[in-house]
């Protein structure tokens, strides 16, 4: 770019910048007035409900001057909601204001419009800034140079784009600009990607693709998959996605209307900085472990890490059968045809109270096989509920003259009596004493309403051990299949829930209830698709019945199931989400590694001429082959020479106990994190974790420890060692004692160097 077009393009950076600065300072005095304003009128507010209430008419009077106080303070407090969030998003833009530019011509003339994170307009109106959300700021995303349309609320709007002018800027500084006629050009993608990593995610909206960008700006499927390969960017654009949807259904969408389930919490952390980058709320957050432990007080439901961990020490071909079959998505409809199988009742147990029974199960049984033959399970539980209500009603009037009602009466002071009796106005002291009697009795048996409320007169652990006696997985030994039953009993008594088992109670108790589900929740996100089973991802749907859902994930990254199920599972989608509208966008190129490592990585998977490389240069990934005595010294010495010129250095195990013994043992010249699944915070320096920890993070250099033979030899081992590999932006070193995984060996020699240790200081 010439050097007078870049100058002529700063002195507008600075005017703009000036313009915001000034407007901050404005800001800045607009809060100070209007913190005062509210002090004021809080203070007002407290002197009015002060005033004396004896009299009707000052009552009457106080009564509307609280109102007219109270509506004062709400707009008081609202005013300076708007300035505060005006502040910080001047705050974010005045340092970056923009990242691109676009010149258009329609009918109305022509037209230069600036792209940011955020909108900025002068005094007189005029946008100095488009946020990158607006309608017309897709041209900049998926237009080249000609004749291009965007979507409005109003439909299809036509333009020519003449010119895409492209932004870096840093503290008001242009450090480069181009123009393109791509959607985002290398040289900027280049410089991006060329950096060091972050303790958290940064936001992409400078560097959005195309297909990224389509993905963001969706909002007529009801199911959209995003099957990307490893690096390709899709948790970063459905980031974006959604402050996207935020932005554009701000009057009917708020952020406490989305979930995202993350792998881990780390990961979770990690991308928690993304959205307040954009100005906007972060969404709630979960893994599905805490879903399954929010809805399973006083178990432990295993872990997809820990299952994990037991899978590697071995996993029979009967128990692959027998979780594939309760995995699947047919597993749930067996469990919805058995809950509403003619004349069959649920497993009900007595209502305690004080140690006796209060409703006995042999009394609610009767209760729900009273209830019309043709409705469903949740319908007769509604009604078993409510006879129940009532009966406990009828009770407590009986109870009122019980003696140790009166007891309990005499007992209560007179500040207790007011407490109980309120504002109730009562003809006679007869009527206001039952009322007391009754409210006693009642708070007395409180515990038997709140087990008919919540439902604890239902054991669904048995009624599931019903359930598996009445079904078995195909190809599966019944004697088997009963054994299996067996050991998950015994686990739920030792308070262990199985994870194939967790859905699937789940969703029982949800069938015979009538409960279980949240209808506010608008927008359901999965990252790691791959992860879920067809059954669990079921069970979300039904959990969340309004929303719509974004799945995201590579099908080749399946590190927890490839040992025993299929990894691609892209069709089976639509027939989970029948009647949905359904959309699949595929992600193939690969942006967070350099090249040689995307090369070396793709070259793993037996199918892989999907993923396409970045051309983005480095050196090639490295295979060493140490003798166990030269090992630990040999990786200290690596360790210490990455962490030179990297933030982070990350050793990848296999597994759990890998990554603490060699925590134990490596001692290098700066701190060294063991991260598990507990921890919450990435950090910089050398991090040791399991490769399945790994998952969604990336690290400037990733060491995979002991790639040797022994470790991997599986097949199901290419995808372990594919997310491995992919996690890394700028180098690569494989280490492997005595002799390396078969798997690495019959890769193409030249995708990697083998040279003895040449990153090590002498």
């Amino acid at each position: 770019m010439e050097n007078a077009t870049q100058a002529a393009e700063q002195v507008r950076v600075d005017a703009v910048i000036a313009k915001m600065n000034a407007r901050l300072a404005a800001v800045a005095h607009q809060l100070t007035e209007a913190h005062q304003d509210t002090r004021q009128i809080e203070q007002s507010y407290g002197d009015a409900t002060r005033v004396n209430i004896t009299e009707i008419d000052d009552r009457m009077e106080t009564n509307a001057a609280v109102q007219q106080q109270k509506m004062m303070v709400a707009r008081a407090v609202e005013n300076e909601t708007i300035l505060e969030h005006e502040q910080d998003r001047l705050a974010r833009l005045v340092k970056d204001p923009y990242f691109g530019r676009i010149d258009i011509r329609d009918r109305d003339g022509q037209d230069t419009l600036y792209i940011g994170t955020g909108t900025f307009m002068d005094r007189d109106d005029q946008f100095l800034v488009y946020d990158w959300r607006a309608p017309i700021a897709s041209i900049y995303y998926n237009g080249t140079l000609g004749p291009v349309s965007y979507q409005t609320p109003f439909g299809p709007e036509k333009t020519e784009l003449l010119n895409k002018r492209q932004f870096m800027i840093q503290n008001g500084q242009i450090t480069n600009m181009f123009d393109t006629n791509e959607t985002v050009g290398d040289e900027i993608l280049q410089a991006v990607l060329g950096e060091q990593t972050d303790d958290y995610m940064q936001n992409i909206v400078a560097t959005i693709q195309k297909e990224q960008n389509d993905i963001i700006r969706d909002t007529a499927a009801d199911v959209l998959v995003v099957q990307g390969v490893a690096g390709s960017g899709k948790t970063s654009a459905v980031l974006q996605r959604v402050a996207y949807l935020l932005y554009h259904a701000r009057a009917t969408l708020d952020a406490d209307q989305m979930v995202l389930f993350s792998p881990n919490q780390l990961f979770a952390n990690y991308i928690s900085a993304v959205l307040p980058s954009l100005g906007e709320k972060n969404m709630r957050q979960a893994t599905m472990y805490e879903f399954f432990a929010k809805r399973f007080a006083g178990l432990h439901v295993q872990t997809l890490f820990e299952r994990f961990e037991q899978d590697l020490a071995g996993l029979p071909e009967t128990t692959k059968k027998i979780r594939r079959f309760k995995e699947s998505a047919d597993y749930l409809d067996a469990l919805r045809d058995y809950a509403n199988t003619p004349g069959r009742v649920p497993y009900f147990i007595d209502i305690m109270l004080n140690g006796e029974i209060f409703f006995s199960a042999k009394t609610i049984t009767k209760i729900y096989a009273s209830q019309p033959a043709a409705a469903t399970a949740a319908n007769k539980f509604l009604d078993t509920k409510n006879t129940l209500i009532r009966r406990l009603k009828q009770r407590i009037k009986m109870a009122t003259f019980e003696d140790w009602v009166q007891a309990r009466i005499e007992l209560l002071s007179d500040d207790q009596a007011r407490a109980i009796i309120g504002d109730q106005q009562f003809a006679t002291g007869d009527e206001e004493a039952r009322y007391i009697a009754e409210s006693v009795v009642a708070d007395a048996f409180t515990p038997v309403y709140d087990a008919i409320y919540n439902d604890y007169f239902l054991d669904e652990y048995q009624e599931y051990q019903r359930f598996l006696q009445t079904v078995c997985a195909p190809d599966v030994d019944r004697s088997v299949w009963a054994a299996m039953a067996q050991a998950a009993a015994a686990d739920l008594e030792a308070h262990h829930l199985r994870l194939e088992d967790a859905a699937p109670i789940l969703y029982l108790r949800d069938t015979i209830t009538g409960s279980g589900q949240n209808h506010q929740i608008q927008y359901v996100f999965i990252d790691e698709m791959q992860d879920y089973s067809m059954c669990q991802l079921r069970y979300l749907h039904h959990a969340f019945p309004k929303a719509k859902l974004t799945l995201l994930g590579d099908a080749k990254q399946d590190v927890f199931t490839s040992n025993y199920q299929p990894s691609d599972f892209i069709h089976e989608i639509e027939a989970v989400f029948t009647g949905m509208r359904v959309e699949l966008i595929n992600l193939n190129k690969s942006y967070r590694s350099t090249a040689p490592i995307t090369n070396f990585g793709k070259a793993l998977l037996p199918n892989n001429t999907h993923i396409l490389a970045f051309n983005r240069d480095g050196e090639k990934p490295r295979l060493l082959t140490l003798t166990r005595a030269q090992a630990i010294t040999g990786l200290t010495q690596l360790v210490n020479t990455l962490l030179r010129e990297n933030h982070t250095v990350a050793i990848l195990t296999k597994n759990r106990a890998a990554a603490e013994q060699l925590y134990t043992t490596l001692k290098i010249d700066t701190k060294t994190t063991l991260l598990t699944p507990k921890d919450h915070t990435m950090h910089t320096g050398c991090l040791i974790l399991p490769v399945y920890l790994a998952k969604g993070l990336e690290f400037d250099a990733v060491i995979g420890w002991d790639v040797s033979a022994s470790t991997y030899h599986d097949e199901a081992d290419r995808d372990i060692l594919y997310t491995l590999s992919s996690r890394a932006l700028h180098q690569l070193i494989l280490i492997s004692i005595d002799a390396p995984s078969p798997l690495l060996t019959a890769l193409p020699t030249d995708l990697y160097n083998s040279d003895p240790l040449p990153l090590m200081a002498p």
